[in-house]
C-alpha cells in the first residue's frame, strides 16, 4: 500500500479528539511529502540534526515534534521552531529548554516523559522523582517553557494486559497532574504503530505512528 492509503487507513481508526503524530525519523523528505501531500502537516522526528535539515527542506507550515530522547547539548539546535517536545525526562533538559526558548524569544511546549515500562533501557521521569521535582515549583522560573502534558511508552511486549496496565498508569499520572497545570495541560501521548489502539482505548489524545504510515526505516539515513 502506498503512504497515502496507509495514512488513510489509520486516520480512519482514530476518533474525533485524537491527534496523529506521523513518525518519519529515518525517513526521506520525499515519504514526508506524499503524506504532506494527503493533508498531514504534524510530523515527528528523534535525532535533531535530521529534524533540523528536514525543517530546512519541506514546507514551513509543517508543525515538527521532537519525540526522541533529547540531549540538552541539542536543544539550540531545534528551538527556534520546533512545536512540541514530547520527552523532557530531567530538570536539567527542562532547564535548558527555558534557556535556549528564552534566547529565541518565544514559548516552547513540552510534555513530561513518564517512565511506566518494565524495560529500565526506556527513558522518562519515576513518578516520586516527577512529583518531588514540581513540589518546588521549579516552573515558576521557566516562563519560556509550556508543559502541555504527559507522554510515556509502554512496555514492549505481545501481552496486552500489560501495555493496558502501563497506559492507564499514564493516565492516572496525567489527570493527577492536570489540577496543577490547567486547562493547557490537555495532551496525553502515548501509543505507537504497535499498540495505539489500546492506547487510545485508555485515554490518548495523541499517538505517534511511524511504520504504520511508512514502511520499515530507512536506517541509512544517519
Amino acid at each position: 500500500m502506498s503512504i497515502v492509503s496507509q495514512l488513510k487507513s489509520v486516520r480512519a481508526t482514530l476518533p474525533a479528539g485524537v491527534e496523529l503524530v506521523a513518525v518519519s525519523k529515518t525517513h526521506l523528505a520525499e515519504a514526508i511529502a506524499e503524506a504532506y501531500g494527503a493533508g498531514q502537516r504534524l510530523f515527528g522526528e528523534s535525532r535533531p540534526q535530521e529534524l533540523r535539515v528536514k525543517y530546512e527542506t519541506l514546507p514551513r507550515d509543517i508543525v515538527w515534534h521532537m519525540i526522541g530522547h533529547l540531549q540538552t547539548n541539542k536543544v539550540r539546535m531545534i528551538a527556534p521552531f520546533v512545536a512540541l517536545i514530547h520527552s523532557v525526562d530531567s530538570a536539567r533538559l527542562a532547564e535548558t529548554i527555558q534557556k535556549e526558548a528564552a534566547r529565541c524569544g518565544r514559548v516552547i511546549d513540552i510534555l513530561l516523559e513518564i517512565h511506566v515500562a518494565q524495560e529500565e533501557t526506556k527513558t522518562g521521569w519515576a513518578w516520586d522523582e516527577l512529583r518531588a521535582w514540581l513540589a518546588g515549583d521549579p516552573l515558576a522560573a521557566m516562563p519560556n517553557v509550556r508543559v502541555r502534558g504527559v507522554m510515556g511508552i509502554a512496555t514492549h511486549t505481545d501481552d496486552e494486559a500489560v501495555v493496558r496496565r502501563d497506559f492507564e498508569t499514564l493516565r492516572s499520572r496525567f489527570e493527577a497532574l492536570r489540577p496543577r497545570f490547567g486547562e493547557a495541560f490537555d495532551t496525553l501521548s502515548m501509543g505507537m504503530s504497535d499498540d495505539y489502539p489500546t492506547a487510545v482505548a485508555c485515554g490518548s489524545t495523541m499517538v505517534r505512528v511511524g511504520s504504520l504510515i511508512f514502511g520499515a526505516r530507512d536506517y541509512s539515513l544517519k
